[in-house]
């Protein structure tokens, strides 16, 4: 069988059931598993596919948003340890921009008796923000219950008249090529907002987001630093040669 039909049929495998191994891909194929290994490596360069332990899944532009309720209590252990990251680089007095987000949510506490001035898009912040002591401002903007943040013209009219020392954003996919991105055109122009207009700019994401894309595209990897927990070294070495990667200890 030609290549290019073996590639054919392997794509179409996937898109139809977004996973498969590679023992079903050579019996698909009735080609050798070291074949199947080659065919899958070029097509997850040319961005087609993305390779997993054992087999491959197939690679979709993400428009689906969980619920706010949905992603509380997800990945809280890597959530924590990388908002005490985050925390630690943030410095006395500081100016700052908390985006909406449940791995944002856990920087606040790190935040306490630093002296620093928030500005934020997530209404359910400001509670927590204001009993602590520390001086708040929220945008304006459209309520969005799904994420908890605010957004639209309002929101980045608001924005306009901040400048920051640092922002906090949170992220849906983190990928090499098509950088940081985010399912809602609204909420990535806020995202891409805060990071342009900070000094220094930090994307904080677990493991679970690099390696996707979603609909909406916030800005290039270089734009920011990314806080993460993940420890794949081919892929923090990867995406090093276009941002900086702090990463933190599981």
């Amino acid at each position: 069988m030609l290549t290019t039909k073996r590639q054919q049929i392997i794509l179409s495998i996937l898109k139809k059931q977004l996973n498969a191994t590679i023992h079903e891909l050579s019996e698909a194929t009735n080609a050798s598993i070291s074949t199947i290994r080659r065919d899958l490596e070029q097509l997850e360069k040319e961005e087609k596919l993305k390779r997993v332990h054992g087999g491959a899944s197939y690679i979709q532009t993400k428009l689906y948003e969980p619920k706010l309720e949905d992603k509380q209590g997800l990945n809280e252990v890597a959530k924590e340890q990388i908002a005490i990251e985050a925390g630690s680089l943030v410095e006395e007095g500081d100016c700052l921009f908390i985006d909406a987000g449940t791995t944002t949510r856990h920087i606040l506490p790190h935040l306490v008796g630093k002296n620093n001035v928030v500005v934020t898009n997530a209404y359910h912040f400001v509670d927590f923000l204001l009993r602590q002591g520390i001086e708040t401002y929220i945008t304006g903007g459209r309520a969005k219950s799904k994420t908890g943040a605010l957004i639209g013209v309002q929101a980045e009219d608001s924005l306009m008249s901040f400048r920051f020392d640092k922002c906090f954003v949170g992220i849906n996919g983190i990928h090499p090529v098509h950088g940081f991105t985010t399912p809602d055109p609204e909420e990535a122009r806020i995202k891409r907002m805060a990071i342009e207009l900070s000094r220094e700019a930090y994307v904080v994401a677990d493991e679970t987001k690099f390696q996707e894309v979603s609909f909406s595209k916030v800005a290039d990897l270089k734009k920011a630093s990314i806080i993460t927990d993940l420890n794949e070294t081919t892929l923090i070495s990867a995406l090093a040669k276009l941002t900086e990667v702090r990463v933190v200890n599981k």
